[in-house]
Protein backbone atom coordinates (compact mmCIF):
# COMPACT_ATOMS: atom_id res chain seq x y z
CA UNK A 1 0.00 0.00 0.00
CA UNK A 2 1.23 3.48 -0.79
CA UNK A 3 1.98 5.50 2.33
CA UNK A 4 2.25 9.26 2.65
CA UNK A 5 6.02 9.14 2.18
CA UNK A 6 5.68 7.21 -1.08
CA UNK A 7 3.09 9.67 -2.38
CA UNK A 8 5.24 12.67 -1.56
CA UNK A 9 8.21 10.99 -3.23
CA UNK A 10 6.19 10.72 -6.43
CA UNK A 11 5.80 14.49 -6.41
CA UNK A 12 9.44 15.09 -5.58
CA UNK A 13 10.53 12.98 -8.55
CA UNK A 14 8.29 14.87 -10.92
CA UNK A 15 5.85 11.98 -11.34
CA UNK A 16 2.74 13.98 -10.45
CA UNK A 17 0.24 13.59 -13.28
CA UNK A 18 -1.25 16.96 -12.41
CA UNK A 19 1.63 18.97 -13.78
CA UNK A 20 -0.68 20.05 -16.60
CA UNK A 21 -3.04 21.55 -14.04
CA UNK A 22 -5.93 19.20 -14.91
CA UNK A 23 -7.41 16.27 -13.02
CA UNK A 24 -7.80 12.89 -14.69
CA UNK A 25 -11.31 11.59 -15.40
CA UNK A 26 -12.69 8.44 -16.97
CA UNK A 27 -12.11 8.47 -20.71
CA UNK A 28 -8.94 10.54 -20.49
CA UNK A 29 -5.69 8.87 -21.66
CA UNK A 30 -4.34 9.19 -18.11
CA UNK A 31 -7.14 7.10 -16.57
CA UNK A 32 -5.73 3.96 -14.87
CA UNK A 33 -6.29 0.65 -16.60
CA UNK A 34 -8.17 -2.33 -15.15
CA UNK A 35 -5.00 -3.97 -13.85
CA UNK A 36 -4.12 -0.83 -11.90
CA UNK A 37 -7.55 -0.73 -10.27
CA UNK A 38 -7.15 -4.43 -9.45
CA UNK A 39 -4.01 -3.52 -7.52
CA UNK A 40 -6.01 -0.92 -5.58
CA UNK A 41 -8.70 -3.50 -4.84
CA UNK A 42 -6.08 -5.75 -3.25
CA UNK A 43 -5.26 -2.96 -0.79
CA UNK A 44 -8.79 -2.30 0.53
CA UNK A 45 -11.20 -4.39 2.58
CA UNK A 46 -14.06 -4.51 0.06
CA UNK A 47 -14.42 -5.01 -3.70
CA UNK A 48 -14.41 -1.75 -5.63
CA UNK A 49 -17.81 -0.25 -6.40
CA UNK A 50 -19.07 0.73 -9.83
CA UNK A 51 -21.82 3.31 -9.19
CA UNK A 52 -24.78 3.47 -11.55
CA UNK A 53 -27.67 5.97 -11.79
CA UNK A 54 -30.63 5.26 -9.53
CA UNK A 55 -33.04 4.28 -12.33
CA UNK A 56 -30.60 1.95 -14.14
CA UNK A 57 -32.50 -1.18 -13.12
CA UNK A 58 -35.40 -0.08 -15.31
CA UNK A 59 -33.34 -0.22 -18.52
CA UNK A 60 -33.59 -1.34 -21.20
CA UNK A 61 -37.29 -0.56 -20.95
CA UNK A 62 -38.27 -3.64 -22.99
CA UNK A 63 -36.35 -5.99 -20.67
CA UNK A 64 -35.21 -4.28 -17.43
CA UNK A 65 -31.80 -5.31 -16.17
CA UNK A 66 -32.87 -5.29 -12.52
CA UNK A 67 -35.79 -4.97 -10.15
CA UNK A 68 -37.52 -1.94 -11.64
CA UNK A 69 -40.54 -2.39 -9.35
CA UNK A 70 -38.25 -1.89 -6.36
CA UNK A 71 -36.90 1.31 -7.91
CA UNK A 72 -40.40 2.67 -8.53
CA UNK A 73 -41.59 1.78 -5.04
CA UNK A 74 -38.60 3.34 -3.24
CA UNK A 75 -37.81 6.28 -5.51
CA UNK A 76 -38.58 8.93 -2.85
CA UNK A 77 -37.10 7.01 0.10
CA UNK A 78 -33.94 8.76 1.29
CA UNK A 79 -32.58 5.76 3.16
CA UNK A 80 -33.01 3.52 0.12
CA UNK A 81 -31.33 6.05 -2.16
CA UNK A 82 -28.44 6.58 0.24
CA UNK A 83 -27.73 2.83 0.29
CA UNK A 84 -26.44 3.02 -3.31
CA UNK A 85 -23.12 4.64 -4.25
CA UNK A 86 -24.50 6.21 -7.44
CA UNK A 87 -27.74 7.66 -6.11
CA UNK A 88 -28.23 11.31 -5.17
CA UNK A 89 -31.15 12.52 -3.09
CA UNK A 90 -31.89 15.12 -5.79
CA UNK A 91 -31.72 13.25 -9.13
CA UNK A 92 -30.83 16.40 -11.07
CA UNK A 93 -27.31 16.08 -9.66
CA UNK A 94 -27.03 12.65 -11.27
CA UNK A 95 -27.43 14.39 -14.65
CA UNK A 96 -24.74 16.08 -16.71
CA UNK A 97 -25.30 18.93 -19.16
CA UNK A 98 -22.85 19.20 -22.05
CA UNK A 99 -21.81 22.58 -23.45
CA UNK A 100 -24.07 22.03 -26.47
CA UNK A 101 -27.11 21.70 -24.16
CA UNK A 102 -27.44 17.91 -24.42
CA UNK A 103 -28.39 16.25 -21.13
CA UNK A 104 -26.89 12.90 -20.11
CA UNK A 105 -29.19 11.29 -17.57
CA UNK A 106 -31.10 8.16 -16.58
CA UNK A 107 -34.80 8.85 -16.03
CA UNK A 108 -37.26 6.76 -14.05
CA UNK A 109 -39.90 7.45 -16.70
CA UNK A 110 -38.74 5.08 -19.42
CA UNK A 111 -41.60 6.17 -21.68
CA UNK A 112 -39.63 9.35 -22.40
CA UNK A 113 -37.58 7.23 -24.79
CA UNK A 114 -34.29 8.63 -23.52
CA UNK A 115 -31.41 6.15 -23.11
CA UNK A 116 -30.04 5.58 -19.62
CA UNK A 117 -26.59 7.19 -19.40
CA UNK A 118 -24.03 7.60 -16.62
CA UNK A 119 -24.48 11.38 -16.47
CA UNK A 120 -22.74 12.93 -13.48
CA UNK A 121 -22.46 9.67 -11.53
CA UNK A 122 -18.86 8.60 -10.66
CA UNK A 123 -17.70 5.47 -12.45
CA UNK A 124 -15.64 3.60 -9.85
CA UNK A 125 -14.66 3.92 -6.22
CA UNK A 126 -13.80 2.49 -2.83
CA UNK A 127 -16.46 1.17 -0.44
CA UNK A 128 -14.68 2.45 2.65
CA UNK A 129 -15.14 0.57 5.90
CA UNK A 130 -12.01 1.71 7.73
CA UNK A 131 -9.67 4.71 7.76
CA UNK A 132 -7.08 2.46 6.09
CA UNK A 133 -9.46 1.98 3.15
CA UNK A 134 -9.74 5.74 2.80
CA UNK A 135 -5.99 6.22 3.04
CA UNK A 136 -5.52 3.74 0.20
CA UNK A 137 -8.15 5.54 -1.89
CA UNK A 138 -6.71 9.01 -1.26
CA UNK A 139 -3.14 7.88 -1.98
CA UNK A 140 -4.33 6.22 -5.19
CA UNK A 141 -6.14 9.39 -6.26
CA UNK A 142 -3.01 11.43 -5.59
CA UNK A 143 -0.74 9.04 -7.48
CA UNK A 144 -2.95 9.10 -10.57
CA UNK A 145 -4.26 12.65 -10.15
CA UNK A 146 -7.87 11.48 -10.30
CA UNK A 147 -10.97 13.62 -10.13
CA UNK A 148 -12.09 12.65 -6.62
CA UNK A 149 -15.42 13.03 -4.82
CA UNK A 150 -16.55 11.94 -1.37
CA UNK A 151 -20.06 10.58 -0.88
CA UNK A 152 -22.02 9.32 2.10
CA UNK A 153 -25.77 9.72 1.62
CA UNK A 154 -25.92 12.07 -1.36
CA UNK A 155 -27.98 14.69 0.51
CA UNK A 156 -26.42 17.63 -1.28
CA UNK A 157 -28.04 20.70 -2.85
CA UNK A 158 -24.76 21.68 -4.54
CA UNK A 159 -24.01 18.31 -6.13
CA UNK A 160 -20.63 18.05 -4.42
CA UNK A 161 -20.72 14.25 -3.99
CA UNK A 162 -21.03 13.51 -7.71
CA UNK A 163 -18.87 14.35 -10.73
CA UNK A 164 -18.74 13.03 -14.26
CA UNK A 165 -16.03 10.41 -14.78
CA UNK A 166 -14.89 10.66 -11.16
CA UNK A 167 -13.38 8.30 -8.61
CA UNK A 168 -15.49 8.16 -5.42
CA UNK A 169 -14.73 7.45 -1.79
CA UNK A 170 -18.04 6.06 -0.47
CA UNK A 171 -18.21 6.29 3.34
CA UNK A 172 -21.82 5.15 3.78
CA UNK A 173 -20.94 1.80 5.37
CA UNK A 174 -18.80 3.23 8.19
CA UNK A 175 -21.55 2.65 10.76
CA UNK A 176 -19.72 2.38 14.09
CA UNK A 177 -21.47 4.07 17.03
CA UNK A 178 -19.83 4.29 20.47
CA UNK A 179 -21.42 5.96 23.51
CA UNK A 180 -19.07 7.06 26.30
CA UNK A 181 -20.38 8.77 29.43
CA UNK A 182 -16.86 9.89 30.37
CA UNK A 183 -15.30 10.68 27.01
CA UNK A 184 -11.89 12.37 27.17
CA UNK A 185 -10.61 13.99 23.94
CA UNK A 186 -7.03 13.27 22.99
CA UNK A 187 -4.51 15.70 24.42
CA UNK A 188 -6.83 17.33 26.97
CA UNK A 189 -6.62 17.37 30.77
CA UNK A 190 -8.09 14.24 32.34
CA UNK A 191 -10.65 16.26 34.29
CA UNK A 192 -12.33 17.38 31.03
CA UNK A 193 -14.93 14.74 30.23
CA UNK A 194 -18.13 14.62 28.21
CA UNK A 195 -21.18 12.41 27.91
CA UNK A 196 -20.56 11.86 24.25
CA UNK A 197 -21.21 9.63 21.27
CA UNK A 198 -18.76 8.87 18.46
CA UNK A 199 -20.36 8.33 15.07
CA UNK A 200 -18.68 6.75 12.07
CA UNK A 201 -18.79 8.68 8.82
CA UNK A 202 -21.66 6.61 7.44
CA UNK A 203 -24.02 6.89 10.42
CA UNK A 204 -27.32 8.58 9.57
CA UNK A 205 -29.35 10.65 11.95
CA UNK A 206 -32.09 8.09 12.54
CA UNK A 207 -29.38 5.63 13.62
CA UNK A 208 -27.69 8.17 15.87
CA UNK A 209 -30.94 9.18 17.56
CA UNK A 210 -31.93 5.57 18.15
CA UNK A 211 -28.55 4.85 19.71
CA UNK A 212 -28.33 7.73 22.17
CA UNK A 213 -31.98 7.36 23.17
CA UNK A 214 -31.08 3.96 24.65
CA UNK A 215 -28.96 5.85 27.18
CA UNK A 216 -31.65 8.43 27.97
CA UNK A 217 -29.86 11.04 25.88
CA UNK A 218 -30.59 13.29 22.90
CA UNK A 219 -28.31 15.31 20.61
CA UNK A 220 -28.22 18.18 18.17
CA UNK A 221 -28.75 16.77 14.69
CA UNK A 222 -30.43 17.10 11.34
CA UNK A 223 -34.12 16.63 10.63
CA UNK A 224 -35.50 14.94 7.53
CA UNK A 225 -38.17 12.41 6.65
CA UNK A 226 -36.72 9.02 7.55
CA UNK A 227 -33.65 10.58 9.18
CA UNK A 228 -31.50 9.68 6.18
CA UNK A 229 -29.08 12.63 6.34
CA UNK A 230 -25.52 11.70 7.29
CA UNK A 231 -24.58 12.62 10.84
CA UNK A 232 -20.81 12.86 10.54
CA UNK A 233 -20.08 14.24 7.10
CA UNK A 234 -21.18 17.23 5.07
CA UNK A 235 -23.93 18.17 7.55
CA UNK A 236 -21.35 19.05 10.20
CA UNK A 237 -18.75 20.44 7.80
CA UNK A 238 -21.29 22.92 6.44
CA UNK A 239 -22.33 24.06 9.93
CA UNK A 240 -25.07 21.63 10.86
CA UNK A 241 -28.34 23.25 11.88
CA UNK A 242 -31.01 21.54 13.95
CA UNK A 243 -34.43 22.14 15.38
CA UNK A 244 -32.58 21.99 18.72
CA UNK A 245 -30.02 24.65 17.75
CA UNK A 246 -31.81 27.59 19.46
CA UNK A 247 -31.34 25.69 22.73
CA UNK A 248 -28.03 23.86 22.24
CA UNK A 249 -26.21 25.50 19.32
CA UNK A 250 -25.22 24.30 15.87
CA UNK A 251 -23.64 20.96 15.06
CA UNK A 252 -20.22 22.63 14.93
CA UNK A 253 -20.76 23.87 18.49
CA UNK A 254 -21.35 20.33 19.71
CA UNK A 255 -18.50 18.50 17.97
CA UNK A 256 -15.77 17.58 20.46
CA UNK A 257 -13.37 15.63 18.28
CA UNK A 258 -13.03 14.56 14.64
CA UNK A 259 -10.94 11.89 12.93
CA UNK A 260 -9.97 12.61 9.34
CA UNK A 261 -7.85 11.30 6.50
CA UNK A 262 -6.09 14.33 5.05
CA UNK A 263 -5.32 14.94 1.35
CA UNK A 264 -1.76 13.70 1.95
CA UNK A 265 -3.03 10.37 3.27
CA UNK A 266 -2.42 11.01 6.98
CA UNK A 267 -4.94 9.83 9.56
CA UNK A 268 -5.40 12.48 12.25
CA UNK A 269 -7.44 12.95 15.39
CA UNK A 270 -8.22 16.65 15.67
CA UNK A 271 -9.78 18.76 18.41
CA UNK A 272 -9.18 22.03 20.24
CA UNK A 273 -5.87 20.72 21.58
CA UNK A 274 -4.24 19.08 18.56
CA UNK A 275 -4.41 20.16 14.93
CA UNK A 276 -6.75 22.84 16.21
CA UNK A 277 -6.65 24.78 12.93
CA UNK A 278 -7.96 21.80 10.97
CA UNK A 279 -10.57 21.11 13.67
CA UNK A 280 -11.68 24.73 13.34
CA UNK A 281 -11.95 24.51 9.55
CA UNK A 282 -13.80 21.19 9.52
CA UNK A 283 -16.51 22.78 11.67
CA UNK A 284 -18.23 24.86 9.05
CA UNK A 285 -15.58 25.33 6.36
CA UNK A 286 -17.37 23.05 3.91
CA UNK A 287 -17.44 19.34 3.11
CA UNK A 288 -15.22 17.67 0.54
CA UNK A 289 -12.54 20.32 1.04
CA UNK A 290 -10.03 19.42 3.77
CA UNK A 291 -10.04 15.61 3.70
CA UNK A 292 -12.34 12.67 4.41
CA UNK A 293 -13.91 12.69 7.88
CA UNK A 294 -14.05 9.18 9.32
CA UNK A 295 -15.80 9.91 12.63
CA UNK A 296 -17.16 12.72 14.78
CA UNK A 297 -17.63 12.76 18.55
CA UNK A 298 -20.57 14.89 19.72
CA UNK A 299 -21.92 16.07 23.04
CA UNK A 300 -25.18 14.49 24.14
CA UNK A 301 -27.84 15.91 26.44
CA UNK A 302 -30.34 14.58 28.91
CA UNK A 303 -33.51 13.50 27.15
CA UNK A 304 -36.19 16.09 27.89
CA UNK A 305 -39.88 16.65 27.16
CA UNK A 306 -40.76 19.25 24.55
CA UNK A 307 -43.56 21.72 23.98
CA UNK A 308 -44.97 21.21 20.48
CA UNK A 309 -46.86 24.00 18.70
CA UNK A 310 -48.71 23.79 15.36
CA UNK A 311 -50.18 26.68 13.38
CA UNK A 312 -52.11 26.54 10.10
CA UNK A 313 -54.09 29.31 8.42
CA UNK A 314 -55.58 29.90 4.99
CA UNK A 315 -55.55 33.61 4.14
CA UNK A 316 -56.93 34.69 0.80
CA UNK A 317 -56.36 38.40 1.35
CA UNK A 318 -52.85 39.13 0.07
CA UNK A 319 -52.29 42.15 2.30
CA UNK A 320 -53.35 40.23 5.39
CA UNK A 321 -51.13 37.29 4.47
CA UNK A 322 -48.09 39.51 3.98
CA UNK A 323 -48.74 41.14 7.34
CA UNK A 324 -49.08 37.73 9.00
CA UNK A 325 -45.81 36.48 7.53
CA UNK A 326 -44.00 39.73 8.36
CA UNK A 327 -45.16 39.59 11.96
CA UNK A 328 -43.97 36.00 12.29
CA UNK A 329 -40.53 37.01 11.02
CA UNK A 330 -40.40 39.92 13.46
CA UNK A 331 -41.19 37.58 16.34
CA UNK A 332 -38.45 35.13 15.42
CA UNK A 333 -35.99 36.95 17.68
CA UNK A 334 -38.19 36.36 20.74
CA UNK A 335 -39.26 32.84 19.81
CA UNK A 336 -35.81 31.45 19.01
CA UNK A 337 -34.25 33.17 22.00
CA UNK A 338 -36.89 31.39 24.09
CA UNK A 339 -35.69 28.09 22.60
CA UNK A 340 -38.27 27.43 19.88
CA UNK A 341 -37.02 25.59 16.80
CA UNK A 342 -39.01 24.46 13.79
CA UNK A 343 -40.03 25.37 10.27
CA UNK A 344 -42.78 27.14 8.39
CA UNK A 345 -44.08 27.35 4.83
CA UNK A 346 -45.86 29.99 2.80
CA UNK A 347 -47.97 30.00 -0.34
CA UNK A 348 -50.01 32.80 -1.87
CA UNK A 349 -53.04 31.69 0.19
CA UNK A 350 -51.69 30.06 3.33
CA UNK A 351 -49.12 29.92 6.09
CA UNK A 352 -48.20 27.03 8.38
CA UNK A 353 -45.46 26.14 10.81
CA UNK A 354 -44.52 23.72 13.55
CA UNK A 355 -42.13 24.40 16.42
CA UNK A 356 -40.80 22.69 19.52
CA UNK A 357 -39.10 23.96 22.66
CA UNK A 358 -37.20 21.55 24.95
CA UNK A 359 -38.10 21.43 28.62
CA UNK A 360 -40.74 24.16 28.33
CA UNK A 361 -43.95 23.81 30.31
CA UNK A 362 -47.32 24.35 28.69
CA UNK A 363 -47.77 27.52 30.73
CA UNK A 364 -44.39 28.90 29.64
CA UNK A 365 -45.09 27.91 26.04
CA UNK A 366 -48.41 29.75 26.03
CA UNK A 367 -46.74 32.83 27.46
CA UNK A 368 -43.95 32.68 24.87
CA UNK A 369 -46.31 32.49 21.88
CA UNK A 370 -48.82 34.96 23.33
CA UNK A 371 -47.64 37.96 21.23
CA UNK A 372 -48.11 35.84 18.11
CA UNK A 373 -51.53 34.66 19.23
CA UNK A 374 -52.64 38.20 19.97
CA UNK A 375 -51.54 39.35 16.52
CA UNK A 376 -53.30 36.78 14.35
CA UNK A 377 -56.43 36.99 16.47
CA UNK A 378 -56.45 40.79 16.12
CA UNK A 379 -56.43 40.35 12.33
CA UNK A 380 -59.54 38.20 12.41
CA UNK A 381 -57.66 35.24 10.97
CA UNK A 382 -59.23 31.81 11.29
CA UNK A 383 -56.56 29.22 12.03
CA UNK A 384 -55.90 25.77 13.38
CA UNK A 385 -53.54 25.81 16.35
CA UNK A 386 -52.50 23.12 18.77
CA UNK A 387 -50.08 23.04 21.68
CA UNK A 388 -48.93 19.72 23.14
CA UNK A 389 -46.48 18.52 25.71
CA UNK A 390 -44.57 15.52 24.36
CA UNK A 391 -42.78 13.28 26.90
CA UNK A 392 -39.45 13.35 25.06
CA UNK A 393 -37.75 14.88 22.06
CA UNK A 394 -37.15 11.37 20.68
CA UNK A 395 -40.85 10.55 20.85
CA UNK A 396 -41.67 13.77 19.01
CA UNK A 397 -39.06 13.05 16.35
CA UNK A 398 -40.13 9.47 15.68
CA UNK A 399 -43.80 10.39 15.52
CA UNK A 400 -43.10 13.13 12.97
CA UNK A 401 -40.30 11.76 10.81
CA UNK A 402 -40.30 7.96 11.05
CA UNK A 403 -41.50 7.52 7.48
CA UNK A 404 -40.24 7.70 3.91
CA UNK A 405 -40.65 10.17 1.08
CA UNK A 406 -39.40 13.71 0.41
CA UNK A 407 -36.43 12.69 -1.78
CA UNK A 408 -36.08 11.79 -5.45
CA UNK A 409 -37.21 15.24 -6.61
CA UNK A 410 -35.27 17.47 -9.00
CA UNK A 411 -34.66 20.57 -6.91
CA UNK A 412 -32.40 23.58 -6.44
CA UNK A 413 -32.57 25.82 -3.39
CA UNK A 414 -31.32 29.10 -2.02
CA UNK A 415 -31.43 30.58 1.47
CA UNK A 416 -30.59 33.63 3.52
CA UNK A 417 -29.69 33.78 7.22
CA UNK A 418 -31.84 36.67 8.43
CA UNK A 419 -30.20 38.79 11.11
CA UNK A 420 -31.91 40.48 14.01
CA UNK A 421 -31.73 43.78 12.17
CA UNK A 422 -33.28 42.31 9.03
CA UNK A 423 -36.27 40.74 10.76
CA UNK A 424 -36.82 43.93 12.72
CA UNK A 425 -36.67 46.31 9.75
CA UNK A 426 -37.11 44.33 6.51
CA UNK A 427 -39.70 41.73 7.49
CA UNK A 428 -42.33 42.96 5.01
CA UNK A 429 -39.91 42.79 2.10
CA UNK A 430 -38.76 39.28 3.06
CA UNK A 431 -42.34 38.14 3.56
CA UNK A 432 -43.24 39.27 0.05
CA UNK A 433 -40.32 37.32 -1.42
CA UNK A 434 -41.19 34.15 0.49
CA UNK A 435 -44.84 34.31 -0.51
CA UNK A 436 -43.80 34.88 -4.12
CA UNK A 437 -41.47 31.86 -4.17
CA UNK A 438 -43.79 29.76 -1.98
CA UNK A 439 -40.82 29.21 0.27
CA UNK A 440 -40.24 28.79 3.94
CA UNK A 441 -38.60 29.96 7.14
CA UNK A 442 -36.56 27.62 9.30
CA UNK A 443 -36.19 28.34 13.02
CA UNK A 444 -32.66 27.04 13.63
CA UNK A 445 -30.71 30.08 14.82
CA UNK A 446 -30.99 32.71 17.54
CA UNK A 447 -30.89 31.64 21.16
CA UNK A 448 -27.80 29.57 21.98
CA UNK A 449 -26.43 29.98 18.43
CA UNK A 450 -26.17 33.73 19.01
CA UNK A 451 -24.39 33.32 22.34
CA UNK A 452 -21.37 31.47 21.01
CA UNK A 453 -18.14 33.21 20.00
CA UNK A 454 -18.15 33.66 16.18
CA UNK A 455 -14.45 32.75 16.12
CA UNK A 456 -14.89 29.42 17.94
CA UNK A 457 -15.42 27.51 14.68
CA UNK A 458 -14.91 28.05 10.96
CA UNK A 459 -18.63 28.35 10.26
CA UNK A 460 -19.89 31.61 8.72
CA UNK A 461 -19.99 34.30 11.46
CA UNK A 462 -23.36 35.39 10.01
CA UNK A 463 -24.87 32.49 11.97
CA UNK A 464 -24.15 34.26 15.26
CA UNK A 465 -26.36 37.22 14.42
CA UNK A 466 -29.06 35.24 12.62
CA UNK A 467 -32.43 34.31 14.06
CA UNK A 468 -34.07 32.44 11.17
CA UNK A 469 -33.27 31.03 7.74
CA UNK A 470 -35.41 32.04 4.74
CA UNK A 471 -35.48 29.62 1.80
CA UNK A 472 -36.79 29.45 -1.78
CA UNK A 473 -36.59 26.58 -4.25
CA UNK A 474 -37.44 25.44 -7.76
CA UNK A 475 -38.25 21.91 -8.91
CA UNK A 476 -39.15 20.21 -12.18
CA UNK A 477 -40.28 16.90 -13.65
CA UNK A 478 -37.66 14.62 -15.11
CA UNK A 479 -37.24 14.91 -18.84
CA UNK A 480 -37.77 18.67 -18.76
CA UNK A 481 -35.94 20.45 -21.54
CA UNK A 482 -32.84 22.47 -20.84
CA UNK A 483 -34.82 25.57 -21.87
CA UNK A 484 -37.46 24.85 -19.23
CA UNK A 485 -34.84 24.19 -16.56
CA UNK A 486 -32.95 27.35 -17.43
CA UNK A 487 -36.14 29.36 -17.07
CA UNK A 488 -36.61 27.96 -13.57
CA UNK A 489 -32.99 28.71 -12.76
CA UNK A 490 -33.51 32.30 -13.90
CA UNK A 491 -36.40 32.51 -11.45
CA UNK A 492 -34.19 31.12 -8.70
CA UNK A 493 -31.53 33.68 -9.54
CA UNK A 494 -34.12 36.44 -9.27
CA UNK A 495 -35.04 35.31 -5.76
CA UNK A 496 -31.34 35.07 -4.86
CA UNK A 497 -30.91 38.68 -5.97
CA UNK A 498 -34.00 39.82 -4.08
CA UNK A 499 -32.92 38.16 -0.81
CA UNK A 500 -29.38 39.47 -1.23
CA UNK A 501 -30.61 43.01 -1.85
CA UNK A 502 -32.90 42.93 1.20
CA UNK A 503 -30.25 41.41 3.47
CA UNK A 504 -26.84 41.98 1.82
CA UNK A 505 -24.82 41.36 4.97
CA UNK A 506 -26.64 38.33 6.30
CA UNK A 507 -24.96 35.42 4.52
CA UNK A 508 -26.33 31.96 3.77
CA UNK A 509 -26.14 28.35 4.98
CA UNK A 510 -23.65 26.47 2.79
CA UNK A 511 -25.48 23.12 2.86
CA UNK A 512 -28.71 24.66 1.58
CA UNK A 513 -27.23 27.15 -0.82
CA UNK A 514 -27.25 27.60 -4.57
CA UNK A 515 -24.62 27.30 -7.27
CA UNK A 516 -25.69 30.83 -8.28
CA UNK A 517 -25.23 32.74 -5.02
CA UNK A 518 -23.86 36.26 -5.27
CA UNK A 519 -20.25 36.54 -4.00
CA UNK A 520 -20.36 32.98 -2.70
CA UNK A 521 -17.11 33.26 -0.72
CA UNK A 522 -18.62 35.96 1.50
CA UNK A 523 -22.16 34.60 1.37
CA UNK A 524 -21.18 31.10 2.58
CA UNK A 525 -18.08 31.78 4.69
CA UNK A 526 -18.06 35.47 5.57
CA UNK A 527 -14.94 36.95 7.13
CA UNK A 528 -13.54 33.45 7.74
CA UNK A 529 -12.83 32.81 4.07
CA UNK A 530 -9.18 33.88 3.98
CA UNK A 531 -8.33 31.86 7.08
CA UNK A 532 -10.14 28.81 5.71
CA UNK A 533 -8.23 29.18 2.44
CA UNK A 534 -4.91 29.24 4.29
CA UNK A 535 -5.83 26.06 6.17
CA UNK A 536 -6.98 24.45 2.94
CA UNK A 537 -3.64 25.24 1.28
CA UNK A 538 -1.73 23.89 4.28
CA UNK A 539 -3.46 20.50 4.47
CA UNK A 540 -4.18 19.99 0.75
CA UNK A 541 -0.96 21.07 -0.99
CA UNK A 542 -1.81 18.95 -4.05
CA UNK A 543 -5.26 20.54 -4.50
CA UNK A 544 -6.86 17.08 -4.52
CA UNK A 545 -10.17 18.09 -2.94
CA UNK A 546 -12.29 20.57 -4.88
CA UNK A 547 -16.07 20.99 -4.80
CA UNK A 548 -18.55 23.48 -6.19
CA UNK A 549 -18.41 26.78 -4.26
CA UNK A 550 -15.97 25.18 -1.83
CA UNK A 551 -13.00 27.00 -0.38
CA UNK A 552 -10.36 27.31 -3.11
CA UNK A 553 -12.68 26.37 -5.98
CA UNK A 554 -12.28 29.83 -7.51
CA UNK A 555 -8.88 28.59 -8.71
CA UNK A 556 -10.58 26.03 -10.99
CA UNK A 557 -12.62 26.09 -14.19
CA UNK A 558 -16.40 25.72 -14.13
CA UNK A 559 -16.17 21.93 -14.47
CA UNK A 560 -13.68 21.80 -11.55
CA UNK A 561 -11.30 19.73 -13.67
CA UNK A 562 -8.50 22.17 -14.53
CA UNK A 563 -6.80 24.88 -12.51
CA UNK A 564 -6.98 28.38 -13.93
Amino acid sequence: MLNSFTVLAVFALGGFAGASGCLCAYGDPCWPDAATFTQLESQVSQPLVYPIPTASACYPASNPSGNCSDVIQNWTDGNWRSSMPGSMEAPNFESFVFKNGTISACYLNTSLGVPCEQGNVPVIGVDARTPTDIQAAVNFAIQYNLKLVVKNTGHDFLGRSAARGAFVVWTHNMKNITYDATFVPQGVPLNETYEAVTLGAGVQWHEAYDAVNQYGRMMVGGISVGGSIGAAGGWLQGGGHSVLSPTYGLGVDNAIEITVVTPTGEYLTVNDYQYSDLFWALRGGGGGTYGVVTSVTYRTYESLPVAFYIFQANVTNTTTLKGLAARMLQLQTNLTDDGWGGSGYLSNISMSFVAIAPNMSTEAANASIQPWTEYWQSQGISSMTELYSVPSWYEWYTSMFNTSGQNGVNVMVTNRLLSRDTVANQSKEVAEILIGCEGGFIMIAGGKVSQIDPESAGVNPAWRNAVVEAACFVSWDEGASLTAIEWLISQLKAWITSLHDVAPNDGAYFNEGSLFEIDWQTTFFGSHYSQLKAIKDKYDPHRLFVVAEGVGSEEWNKELTCRL
